[in-house]
């Protein structure tokens, strides 16, 4: 991760400092600024970080970040892959109502729907037509070469159109416990909507690290080009990167909508793409494609929603909610950028000169004074 910063004798590599290779470690920022947020948290809730057992189950402010944000890590998740090749979703939000519509839909108009299979059924019905939307995206951005922005854009706009029109306009509530165990059930103690993200992120993890697909990703968006003339098949996997994000969402969108036992195509998702990006920034990954951290994503998106507990708690008047949110985004990256913090070093140290050059300075002007 760190290279040498200097030679010792014989041209050996010295290596850095402990604390400095911890620094620059791809994790160290936004693990920092997470913590600095629950922190904050701490200080005006003091019982922000306790978690209690009740009923069996765990509970705590703590735990509800975890549960609400594992939807926008997911989304996350899936945006992370999409960036990686140089690209973006902004498709996501649309299919999270997409899917959430569909499930509640079929849950609703289906004869039995509290069974198991109902519910199964219309995840896989949710997932299938996520997956769709997926390949649509990536066969724009592989096939037809549609700028990816434009292409996910599209979908973004007419997405939303066809979850109202799955929903016919109105919210459609369900009453099922099977499906309320996506978003709102318990399982080991835990929400199962957490264990269902951290499955999901460790099984992309080892794919992606395990074997050599990240890798893959990494070439083609780091290098397009080059990642062509070796033989890579660049356009097989941006067909399959989009459809993960895609799936990712609609997975999001089943715990968004099981959560609240119904359906909102206006405004379930709204904006969530927005937070994913964020989120994927926070964490490392460029958007000029190439390198990834699946764990500074993960870190990122607990950031956001851990922000949107402090807006809360902290009593932020709504109309200014986004503003004090996009406040603080700027910090956060503006603290992880090496530009920023490299310029802030060098104002430092010019506006602190080091006293043995000012000694130094001082003998020089009193022996022209006085030769």
């Amino acid at each position: 991760m760190t290279a040498p910063d200097d030679t010792g004798a014989g041209g050996r590599p010295v290596r850095a400092p402990a604390a400095r290779r911890l620094i620059e470690h791809r994790l160290f920022w936004p693990a920092a600024v997470l913590a600095a947020l629950l922190a904050g948290n701490v200080v005006f809730t003091h019982d922000f970080l306790a978690v209690r057992v009740q009923n069996g189950h765990l509970y705590g402010s703590l735990i509800d970040v975890l549960q609400f944000g594992a939807p926008l890590i997911l989304v996350s998740l899936g945006m992370t892959l999409v960036i990686a090749t140089r690209g973006i979703d902004l498709s996501v939000g649309s299919t999270v109502a997409i899917a959430g519509a569909l499930a509640c839909e079929h849950i609703a108009t289906a004869k039995d729907p509290g069974s198991v299979s109902t519910v199964l059924s219309a995840i896989a019905v949710a997932v299938g037509v996520a997956a769709g939307i997926g390949l649509l995206n990536g066969f724009l951005v592989a096939r037809l070469g549609v700028q990816p922005i434009v292409a996910t854009l599209v979908l973004m706009v007419a997405g939303r159109g066809v979850a109202q029109l799955i929903t016919d306009g109105q919210i459609i509530s369900v009453s099922s416990s099977a499906y309320k165990m996506i978003g709102g059930g318990y399982w080991l103690t835990l929400p199962f909507a957490v264990l269902l993200a951290a499955a999901l992120v460790a099984v992309t993890s080892l794919v992606t690290r395990r074997t050599a697909l990240g890798l893959l990703i990494e070439s083609v968006g780091g290098n397009p080009v080059a990642s062509r003339l070796v033989g890579i098949r660049a356009a097989g996997l941006l067909v399959m990167v989009y459809v993960v994000s895609a799936v990712c969402a609609a997975v999001a969108g089943l715990m968004i909508s099981s959560n609240v036992s119904s359906a909102d195509g206006n405004n379930a998702g709204l904006w969530i793409e927005l937070d994913a990006i964020l989120a994927v920034v926070i964490g490392g990954t460029a958007l000029t494609g190439g390198r990834f951290s699946l764990g500074g994503t993960v870190l990122g998106a607990l950031t956001i929603q851990t922000l949107s507990t402090t807006i809360y708690t902290l009593g932020v008047p709504p109309e200014t909610t986004l503003v004090f949110k996009a406040l603080v985004v700027i910090v956060v990256c503006l603290v992880q950028s090496p530009a920023f913090r490299a310029r802030l070093s060098r104002r430092r140290r010019t506006a602190a000169p080091d006293p043995a050059s000012a000694a130094d300075d001082l003998t020089a002007r009193r022996q022209e004074v006085h030769p």
